[in-house]
Order: structure tokens, then C-alpha cells, then sequence
């Protein structure tokens, strides 16, 4: 069995392993010890702090193999952009002109520099092992935070966004960054996002362009790239389309991959999710694939179970269910639809 579990510090080795086998383009796993070590325990950190309303606090979970203690994937939630260092996107929109005198009026799309999205909570660095792509437990390491921000609501924005990794070649190159950044920089894409994810993407931000890029000037190739989704991203662009995320009119900063956004009552594994009690079953009747929550803090699980969910009544686990979720028979659990 899998379970989702906020980081500890003992999860610093194999997080780094991880780091290592990450897509080019996930920042917030840099390979490197002293910055996990920082995001490590500034998670812990945020999980203990008495929030009362979201202050960019970073709550970092892992998927770990309960019987072999291997740790299968990790992702974070980041409770409020622009707290803590400013955030950048670009804005594609049309820009337009006209002339009165030619009667002429015209609209170019554009990217432009901007901080639009500061203020809402961030869903980021999701990485699962491969064998463990497209199964019920690549859903648990995405929704699973999803029941988090449900069971804690005033920790979190009114809005959710995430930044889906955009496309880029097998060598690692990306057309929409050699057509824009690395004209500032004189960086490769791979060497500036490993440079984010060790600092931050302020300092380079900072130094791109400030005046609109008008788009139709843009090589065809990072044209196409505009809000295209890397393959190995296509997954955790699919379970969030499903959660009820939609693409809008931003685009990341450096591959311009799509942002996905959705307010956080509409989404699916906060509005539909419910509580019940549970009791403990040596045999289960499984009627349904559920994912499986308790409501804690520093002691969060969540689980996917097979289980038999009627409309109010208490929902039958197994001995080795409760002990993964870390709760007794007779106490409140939060349940949803796989």
C-alpha cells in the first residue's frame, strides 16, 4: 500500500534521487542537497505554524511504498504566490492598435511581463516514478493535496493555479527559450531552470523583457510552443482538467507552458469530497475506488482504497487501511471518488 505524508527530513536521500530522475523544467525539486534540506524544513515548518489566513507557506508531500519504505513520488502546494519573492508569468493576450485615418484596427497577440497571478494558492513539483504513471496512485500523490486544502481551507486562496511543464526536445532544448530568454541570458533552458530551482526565478525574471513580445515575430517554432504541454507534464494536465482546471491567457515564463487555474470551491476533490466515520472491517464488500483522507496537520495521510461509500453511514477499513491513515474505528475520515 502507498500513502501521501508530509516530508520529514529523514526523506532527504531518496529525495534527491528523485530530484535527479525529475522532468527538466520541475524547479522546485532541484538536485541538491542543502536546497532540499531548506524546502524540507520549511515545510515542516508551515505544517506546525497556527495559519490563519495563507502567507506563502510550502507544504511538501511524499508517496512512500509503506512496506519497503520507498519513497514513489512527490508533490507541493504553495498556499500564496507573491508572499515571499515576487511571481512572473506571461500574459498572452492580443495587443491592439489603430489608426483613425486608415480606418484600420488590429490586433497582434502578445506576451507581456507581469505578476497577475500573485495572491493565489500554487499546486506544484509533482514527479512520480514511471511505472507509477496513469494509476490510481499518480491520482492520490495530485488529488491528495486537493483534500488538503479542503480539510484547510483558511490556509489556502480562493483560487488555485498551476504551471504545466512546457515542451522541450529529448537533449533538453526548448524553442520558445532560445527564440526569447536566451537572448538575456546567454543560457541554455536546462542550465537556467536548474539556476531556479536553486535560487529563484526573481533574478532572471527580473532581467527579461519588459515591453510586450509581439508573437507573429517569434520563430515557428516557439510559436508552437506557446501553452503546449510537455508528454512526460500530459498526465498531471489530465487529472487537473478532470478536477475542473482550465487553461486562461498565461503562459510560463521560460517554456511557456499553460497555467491551469479554477477556483477552489469548484474543484472536484474539495466540493465533492465528504466526511465520514470510519469502522473497522476485516473483510470489505468494494463497491468502488476511493481516495481516502484523515483531516490532520503534521499527521496528513491520504490512501486509495477500494471501498464500499454509501450516502451517510460509516465506511468499512481495514486494519492495515486505519494504520495507514493513521486513525482508530470511530473516527472522522474524508472520502472522494477516484
Amino acid at each position: 500500500m502507498l500513502a501521501l505524508r508530509p516530508v520529514q527530513l529523514t526523506d532527504l536521500p531518496q529525495l534527491q534521487q528523485l530530484a535527479r530522475d525529475s522532468l527538466v523544467g520541475v524547479t522546485s525539486l532541484p538536485d541538491d542537497t542543502e536546497r532540499l534540506r531548506e524546502k524540507i524544513l520549511d515545510s515542516c515548518a508551515s505544517f506546525e505554524a497556527d495559519v490563519q489566513v495563507a502567507g506563502g507557506e510550502n507544504y511538501f508531500f511524499v508517496l512512500q511504498d509503506l512496506v519497503s519504505g520507498r519513497l514513489a513520488g512527490c508533490s507541493e502546494i504553495l498556499s500564496s504566490t507573491g508572499c515571499n519573492e515576487p511571481f512572473y508569468s506571461l500574459r498572452h493576450r492580443p495587443f491592439s492598435s489603430e489608426s483613425r485615418e486608415l480606418n484600420i484596427q488590429h490586433g497582434v497577440p502578445a506576451l507581456s511581463l507581469c505578476q497577475d497571478l500573485s495572491g493565489q494558492t500554487l499546486l506544484r513539483g509533482f514527479h512520480i516514478d514511471a511505472q507509477r504513471v496513469r494509476t490510481p496512485e499518480s491520482e492520490l500523490l495530485s488529488r491528495a493535496r486537493l483534500m488538503f486544502i479542503a480539510a484547510h481551507p483558511r490556509r489556502f486562496a480562493e483560487s488555485v493555479i498551476t504551471e504545466i511543464v512546457g515542451f522541450s526536445t529529448e537533449d533538453g532544448q526548448s524553442p520558445f527559450w532560445d527564440a526569447i530568454g536566451q537572448h538575456f541570458f546567454d543560457l541554455p533552458y536546462v542550465e537556467a531552470e536548474r539556476l531556479c530551482g536553486l535560487q529563484s526565478r526573481t533574478f532572471l525574471a527580473d532581467l527579461m523583457p519588459q515591453y510586450p513580445i509581439y508573437v507573429p515575430m517569434l520563430p515557428p517554432a516557439a510559436q508552437d510552443c506557446i501553452g503546449r504541454v510537455h508528454p512526460d507534464g500530459q498526465e498531471a494536465f489530465d487529472i487537473l482538467e478532470r478536477e475542473g482546471f482550465e487553461t486562461n491567457s498565461y503562459v510560463d515564463l521560460f517554456d511557456a507552458g499553460p497555467t491551469l487555474h479554477a477556483r477552489t470551491a469548484n474543484i472536484r476533490s474539495i466540493s465533492q469530497s465528504r466526511h465520514a466515520i470510519a469502522r473497522q472491517s476485516n473483510q470489505i464488500d468494494a463497491r468502488g475506488r476511493y481516495l481516502v483522507s484523515n483531516d490532520g496537520l503534521a499527521n496528513y495521510r491520504a490512501i486509495v482504497a477500494e471501498l464500499d461509500v454509501s450516502a451517510d453511514g460509516p465506511v468499512a477499513l481495514t486494519p492495515d487501511m486505519l494504520e495507514a491513515l493513521g486513525v482508530t474505528d470511530g473516527e472522522q475520515i474524508r472520502v472522494v471518488a477516484l
